[in-house]
C-alpha cells in the first residue's frame, strides 16, 4: 500500500507541475502567445509552426485548442487555419516530452530552490510569477524521479504483474487505458512521461507502453472534445476536427506498433524510455505532416458534424462568454470584454430609439424598447458571474485591471439601460398618451443632445476597446461641454416659458427631466474614461480643486 501511495503521489506531483507550467506561462505570456497565434494564421504551414512554439511553451496541446477554438468562436481565423494551429500543436507536445525525458534531475533543486525565492519576494510581479513557472518545472522533473523509484517496489508485486499482464496483447484496451489516463490527468504530456518512466522501470512490456502512447494522443484530443461541450458550435468544431485528425492516426499507426519494436535503430534509441518519445515524436510528426493537407477536408466534416444553426441568436443570450476559456485567464478576459460590448450595442439600440419614440409617438416601439433593458440586466449579470468564475490569482497586474475595467463598464451600461428605461415610459405618460408635442426650438435642443451622446457612447466603446489615452480625454472633455450645453438649454427654455410658448408649456416638466436624464447617460458614458486616464498617469488627485480655482479665476 505504501508503495502504491508513493506512485499516486508522485503521478499527482508530475500533473500538478504540468498544471503549474502551464497556467504560469499563460499568465505571463498569454496576450503575447495569442497575438503571436493571431498574425501566424496566413497559411497552414506559418500556423502549424506557431502552434508548435505556442504548445512548447504552454506544454499542453489542450490550451492551445482551447485558445485556437475562440478565435474561430470570435470569427478571427477560419476552421482550416485553426485546425493547421492543432497540427503543430501535436508536434510542440511531442518535443516537450523528448527534452524532459532526458536526464535534467540535477535541473530539479535549482528551478524548485530559484522559483520559491522570486514567487516569495515578489509575489506579485512578472519575475514572481516567473518563478512559479519555474516551481512547476521543477516538481515535472521531481516527479519524473519520484515515479521511476515508486515503481519498481510495486510492480514486483504478483497482483500487479497480473493486472499489467491483462492489458498485454489487447492493443485496444491499451489506448483505452492510456486515453482515459490523459483525460483523468488533463495532460497527455504527463502520460506520455509516465509511460517512459515506467518502461524505464520495465515495468510495462514496450508494445504496452507504445499503445498507451497512441491512447494518450487519443485522449488529448478527446480531452479537448469534453471541455468545449457547452461552448457554441464554432467553438466546438476545432476540437471535433482535431480529435477526428487524432482518431485517424490512431487507426493508421495502431497496427504499426510492432513493426516500429522490431524495426528501431538501436543507434538512435539506447533506452526504452528513448523509445517511448521518440515514437510519440515520430507519430505526431508523420500524422502533422501527412494530414496537413486535409485541413479543409476535415473543416467541412466538422461543420456537418456540429452545425451551427441557422437562426440567429437573440440579443438576450450570450455569444462570446466561452465556458472552456476560464481555464486560461487571459482568453476569458478578452471574451468577457467583447460580450460587454455586445452589452453596450444593445444600449446604443435603445439609446437611437429613444429619438424615434419622440418623433413618432410609436407606443409599439416603446415597450420594445423598455423590453431591450431587461436584455441589457441579463447580459450584465451574465458577464458579472463569468468574470467571477475566473481565478483573480491567476490574473496578472494588468489583467486584473482589465477585469475592475470591464465590471465597471458593464455597470455604466446597465445604468444607462434603466435610465433609457425611465425615460421612455416618462415620454409616453407625458408626450404620447397626452398628445402633446414639444416646441420646434426644444426638439431641436434635444436632437442635437441625443446626436451628440450616440456620438459619446460610440467613442465610450471604442476607448474601452482600446484604450487610447488621447480619446479618453476627448471623452472627459465631452463631459464638461454637455453639462453647459444642459445648463444653457435649460435656461432658453425658461425663456420659451416666459414668453407664454404653449407647446412648451404644455411639455416643460418632460423637456426639463428629459435633458437632465441625457446629462446623466452621458455621465455614465464618460465614466468609461477615468480608469483609462488613471492607468496612464493622466489623471491629476486634485482635479476639482484645479477646475474651481480656475473658474474663480478670471485669469
Amino acid at each position: 500500500m505504501k508503495h502504491l501511495l508513493n506512485l499516486l503521489a508522485a503521478v499527482a506531483l508530475l500533473v500538478w507541475g504540468t498544471h503549474l507550467v502551464r497556467t504560469g506561462v499563460l499568465r505571463v505570456f498569454g496576450g503575447d502567445l495569442r497575438r503571436l497565434l493571431q498574425r501566424s494564421l496566413g497559411n497552414r504551414f506559418s500556423a502549424a509552426l506557431a502552434g508548435i512554439g505556442v504548445t512548447a511553451l504552454v506544454q499542453s496541446s489542450t490550451a492551445t485548442s482551447l485558445m485556437t477554438s475562440s478565435f474561430v468562436g470570435q470569427g478571427l481565423i477560419t476552421l482550416p487555419s485553426a485546425l493547421a494551429v492543432m497540427r503543430g500543436a501535436d508536434i510542440g507536445t511531442a518535443l516537450m516530452s523528448v527534452l524532459f525525458s532526458t536526464d535534467l534531475s540535477w535541473l530539479s533543486p535549482l528551478f524548485i530552490f530559484t522559483g520559491v525565492v522570486l514567487s516569495i519576494t515578489r509575489p506579485a510581479s512578472p519575475a514572481g510569477r516567473f518563478g512559479r513557472i519555474l516551481i512547476g518545472l521543477g516538481l515535472m522533473l521531481l516527479a519524473l524521479q519520484l515515479v521511476v523509484q515508486a515503481t519498481g517496489p510495486l510492480f514486483e508485486s504478483e497482483a500487479m504483474r497480473a493486472v499489467i499482464a491483462s492489458i498485454t496483447s489487447d492493443l485496444m484496451l491499451e489506448i483505452t487505458v492510456g486515453a482515459a489516463l490523459a483525460v483523468v490527468a488533463y495532460s497527455s504530456l504527463a502520460v506520455v512521461l509516465l509511460v517512459a518512466a515506467m518502461a524505464t522501470g520495465a515495468v510495462v512490456p514496450l508494445d504496452v507502453a507504445l499503445g498507451l502512447v497512441l491512447g494518450a494522443n487519443l485522449g488529448s484530443g478527446l480531452l479537448a472534445v469534453l471541455t468545449t461541450a457547452k461552448s457554441p458550435p464554432a467553438v466546438r468544431q476545432v476540437t471535433v476536427g482535431n480529435f477526428l485528425f487524432k482518431l485517424l492516426g490512431v487507426v493508421i499507426a495502431a497496427p504499426f506498433v510492432g513493426l516500429v519494436l522490431r524495426q528501431a535503430p538501436t543507434s538512435l534509441v539506447d533506452s526504452p524510455a528513448q523509445l517511448v518519445v521518440m515514437f510519440h515524436l515520430a507519430f505526431n510528426v508523420i500524422a502533422s505532416v501527412a494530414f496537413i493537407g486535409l485541413t479543409t477536408a476535415v473543416a467541412k466534416l466538422s461543420m456537418k458534424l456540429v452545425p451551427v444553426p441557422r437562426t440567429p441568436a437573440t440579443g438576450t443570450r450570450p455569444r462570446h462568454l466561452d465556458p472552456s476559456a476560464l481555464s486560461t485567464p487571459t482568453l476569458a478576459i478578452s471574451n468577457a470584454a467583447r460580450e460587454a460590448l455586445h452589452q453596450a450595442d444593445v444600449v446604443e439600440s435603445m439609446l437611437i430609439g429613444v429619438l424615434t419614440v419622440i418623433r413618432s409617438n410609436d407606443l409599439r416601439l416603446a415597450e420594445e424598447l423598455r423590453k431591450m433593458d431587461d436584455q441589457v440586466d441579463r447580459l450584465y449579470s451574465d458577464i458579472k458571474y463569468y468574470l467571477t468564475k475566473i481565478s483573480r490569482e491567476a490574473l496578472g497586474e494588468e489583467e486584473s485591471r482589465r477585469w475592475t475595467d470591464i465590471i465597471s463598464f458593464t455597470i455604466n451600461m446597465e445604468q444607462i439601460g434603466d435610465i433609457i428605461e425611465r425615460v421612455i415610459s416618462d415620454i409616453e405618460d407625458k408626450k404620447i398618451r397626452p398628445h402633446r408635442n414639444f416646441s420646434e426650438a426644444g426638439m431641436a435642443e434635444i436632437v442635437e443632445m441625443h446626436e451628440r451622446l450616440v456620438a459619446n457612447l460610440r467613442l465610450g466603446m471604442s476607448v474601452f476597446l482600446n484604450g487610447n489615452v488621447r480619446d479618453a480625454q476627448k471623452l472627459l472633455e465631452e463631459k464638461v461641454r454637455f453639462r453647459d450645453l444642459e445648463r444653457a438649454y435649460a435656461n432658453t427654455h425658461l425663456t420659451r416659458l416666459m414668453d407664454r410658448t404653449a407647446p412648451s408649456m404644455e411639455t416643460s416638466s418632460l423637456h426639463i427631466d428629459l435633458i437632465s436624464d441625457l446629462k446623466r447617460i452621458n455621465s455614465h458614458i464618460c465614466s468609461i474614461a477615468y480608469p483609462i486616464l488613471d492607468s496612464a498617469g493622466a489623471l491629476a488627485p486634485s482635479r476639482l480643486r484645479s477646475s474651481l480655482v480656475g473658474a474663480e479665476d478670471p485669469h
